[in-house]
């Protein structure tokens, strides 16, 4: 297969497709780091997108369209109208790759603010469903592509961002997280690029579209949801 990965300098999912034999590309803005300048296409993706790709994995800036931002987007509990204005045109180049003429699409990202209406994701996953002990929710919206199932669940985790840092001066419950920026927080997990090659360098038959969301059967073994040993799905 053709194989486009969008918006991904570290090659973490195109390398693995090629591993399999398939003719995988990542685009982005940025040189890769991945260490395969060869496939790599260095500008903007949607320049590319009527190039013949059968399948399509993107991963869309979600700096501000996420609900992790949203001391930004509502600061003193106001729209902040510029931050707002940014979001919007986040949602259109989200909107231009769902709707791009590929046949296969999966598009991942963390958990959207309701303002910019994306459409219903199929299903959340989370690095330790594929053999990391971190947590790090993050949403997959598939066009003629199966859900992704769980390689190796680990069930001891740690949360990978920084959550409710402010929380420290008021003795409440809060995390660090584990890395350093922005961009080492948005690489793919090699777990996770390592099922997205193995289960969709061949789909199966019976394949999932966006009205099929995360609330149906996910893959997960029944003994461990029922364990507590996974978090509270939002």
């Amino acid at each position: 297969m053709k194989i486009l990965i969008a918006c991904e300098e570290s090659q973490a999912v195109c390398k693995e497709f090629r591993k399999l034999g398939h003719e995988a590309y990542s685009c982005d803005i940025l040189p890769c780091s991945g260490g395969h300048p060869e496939w790599h296409i260095q500008d903007d993706v949607l320049k590319h997108l009527d190039e013949g790709w059968d399948l399509m994995i993107a991963h869309p800036p979600c700096t501000y369209l996420s609900r992790a931002g949203a001391r930004w987007l509502y600061p003193k509990t106001i729209l902040n109208q510029e931050r707002y204005k940014k979001g919007l045109e986040a949602k259109e180049f989200f909107f231009k790759l769902l709707n791009a003429n590929i046949p296969m699409i999966a598009i991942e990202n963390p958990t959207p603010f309701k303002i910019f209406e994306l459409p219903e994701f199929t299903q959340s996953i989370q690095p330790f469903e594929y053999g990391h002990e971190f947590s790090k929710k993050t949403l997959l919206w598939l066009k003629n592509l199966p859900k992704l199932k769980p390689t190796n669940i680990i069930e001891k985790y740690k949360p990978l961002l920084p959550s409710n840092t402010g929380g420290k001066k008021r003795g409440q419950k809060y995390s660090n997280g584990f890395v350093k920026n922005q961009k080492e927080a948005s690489k793919t997990f090699p777990g996770v690029a390592k099922a997205m090659a193995e289960q969709w360098h061949k789909p199966e038959v019976t394949q999932c579209t966006l009205s099929q969301n995360n609330k149906k059967e996910d893959g997960i073994p029944p003994n461990l949801k029922r364990s507590g040993i996974l978090p509270k799905r939002l």
